[in-house]
């Protein structure tokens, strides 16, 4: 039997950015979100990092066939580790979790070369907004560190690859967020 999960924690809460099926909601602890970036790609980017005050929500996932080959090319800057014991889900089967992380040794912060594309952060939010209403967004915004990393505005001319379009309200809710966490918006 195929067991196979993974934790999606970021863009792949958004299940518009991919077609794994199974999705469940799911709490990973110990952890929490932040922003790096690596060599590896011009542009910060979410990832995982150990933290023993804090959990994570997000959605655990099936890879069909345990075919770990697409996914690990989306997410191509991290490793894949096993989370199966971190993480809670309402899942009745056992299965094993696997979490996508920057190397720790590799990560390095966010800065004007390397900045968050808003585009990106807009996919997210809209993703835990379907997921977890707006209670889960403002959670998202409190479990992650490095709001203090430049974003650049790209919604006019994307450059996140599975960029999605949203709505007034989405908009207005990511931006009040951003304000509400002092999130520094270049153009």
């Amino acid at each position: 039997m195929n067991t196979s999960y993974f934790f999606g924690y970021g863009s792949l809460v958004n299940e518009r950015t991919h077609t794994y099926e199974d999705l469940h909601h799911a709490t990973l602890k110990g952890w929490r979100r932040t922003w790096r970036h690596t060599r590896l790609r011009p542009v910060a980017f979410l990832t995982a990092m150990p933290d023993p005050h804090s959990s994570i929500e997000g959605i655990i996932a099936h890879v069909p066939n345990n075919d770990w080959a697409a996914l690990d090319e989306r997410e191509f800057a991290y490793d894949r580790v096993s989370a199966t014991s971190s993480i809670t889900h309402a899942k009745s089967a056992a299965v094993d979790i696997a979490v996508y992380q920057v190397p720790k040794d590799t990560g390095l912060a966010p800065d004007i070369r390397h900045p968050i594309w808003l585009s990106y952060l807009d996919v997210v939010i809209q993703g835990y907004l379907r997921h977890f209403g707006e209670a889960g967004v403002s959670r998202f915004f409190d479990t992650t560190s490095g709001w203090d990393a430049p974003i650049l505005n790209d919604r006019a001319a994307p450059n996140y690859p599975r960029t999605q379009q949203l709505s007034a309200a989405e908009t207005a809710l990511v931006d009040a967020h951003l304000h509400s966490v002092g999130a520094k918006v270049i153009p």
